[in-house]
């Protein structure tokens, strides 16, 4: 398909730069088969039925940005994904300043080797030392905003709280599960009381996720791979509710690539642990969920497509006018979406 589909126009003043306090206080745009009505994050448990299971990501974000020096020349990295005990893959800021081989000191005591340059412009990195690496990053590194907030505002100690969900617990992501970010602990009750369960599984998101699409078409179009793994007990539990007439929904584009990665042809849902780099797009036929919390997207981007494969892209592309004209916050501190497809689509 065309990308230019998938292109529309959002004012600056729409991207949120804080999120909203208390988190459960976004607002929610719901789209419920043909029903479009707006509402809270707050208001989920009447959105739902008992029955329904919300399916969340446990990955928690790493302090990934790199600020280091290559002799006299400063490079920045921001890690994408592990590759091995001791090895990242990285994105490169001034990377025709960096050789395969040349070490560069992040400061704090923390250096790294440069090698195996990917034809995406990529070096892994191998940190040097014996110090778990997550160990030498609380020193050197800070949290990694998405560059729409952070080229309007620097991190502050503010963002070590505020990207993290109530579930994070599985450090190795470089971006937040950003649904997640509108649950509360009082939420979750509400939600348990009104028979509406929960479950978790892990994908490590990737700076990959931030990545436009440069491609003119979908089809020329590569992800980035991201690991991730739904074990066993899980995967039993979601086939359990969709046996009954329960939904599955998924918190967040990510569990949602996970769960369909995981999915056969027959919508059965099987253990999975390893890399997936899933790409969906209108005419997708989804094996695994039945619905989706999500934020608002990037115009042209792979999650907004995502969206349009699940509820039609006529249907988006209203709901997105919609939420612009009505001053609904976008992106990853902003306002969320319920989509509940039509059945059978």
């Amino acid at each position: 398909m065309n990308v230019d589909l998938f292109d529309f126009e959002l004012p600056a003043e729409r991207i949120a730069l804080r999120p909203a306090s208390p988190r459960d206080s976004a607002r929610l745009l719901v789209l419920d088969g043909a029903d479009t009505r707006d509402a809270s994050v707050r208001d989920l448990p009447s959105c739902l039925r008992a029955g329904d299971l919300l399916v969340f990501n446990d990955t928690r974000v790493i302090p990934a940005q790199l600020e280091g020096l290559r002799g006299e020349a400063r490079v920045g990295a921001t890690l994408h994904k592990r590759e091995g005990p001791r090895r990242w893959r990285a994105f490169i800021r001034n990377a025709k300043r960096l050789r395969q081989g040349d070490s560069v000191d992040f400061g704090q005591g923390v250096t790294a080797i440069a090698s195996d340059r990917a034809e995406d412009g990529s070096f892994a990195l191998d940190f040097a030392g014996d110090e778990p690496v997550e160990l030498l990053l609380t020193r050197c590194g800070r949290m990694p905003l998405p560059p729409y907030i952070a080229s309007k505002r620097p991190t502050d100690s503010r963002d070590a709280d505020d990207y993290q969900t109530m579930f994070a617990s599985e450090p190795g992501a470089v971006a937040a599960p950003t649904a997640a970010l509108h649950f509360t602990p009082e939420l979750l009750a509400a939600l348990d009381a009104a028979g509406i369960g929960h479950a978790t599984l892990t994908l490590h998101v990737g700076a990959g996720t931030f990545l436009p699409v440069k491609a003119e078409d979908t089809d020329a179009h590569r992800m980035h791979a991201e690991w991730g793994r739904i074990d066993a007990a899980t995967a039993d539990r979601l086939n359990a509710v969709r046996a009954v007439g329960g939904r599955v929904v998924a918190v967040g584009t990510t569990s949602l690539r996970l769960i369909e990665s995981a999915a056969g042809n027959d919508g059965v849902i099987h253990p999975f642990e390893g890399d997936t780099a899933i790409f969906i797009t209108p005419g997708y036929r989804f094996k695994g969920i039945d619905g989706l919390v999500t934020n608002f997207h990037l115009p042209r981007s792979t999650l907004f497509m995502l969206v349009s494969a699940l509820m039609g892209l006529d249907r988006m592309q209203a709901a997105y006018a919609h939420a612009i004209a009505s001053g609904y916050r976008f992106y990853s501190y902003g306002d969320a979406s319920l989509l509940l497809p039509l059945k059978g689509r």
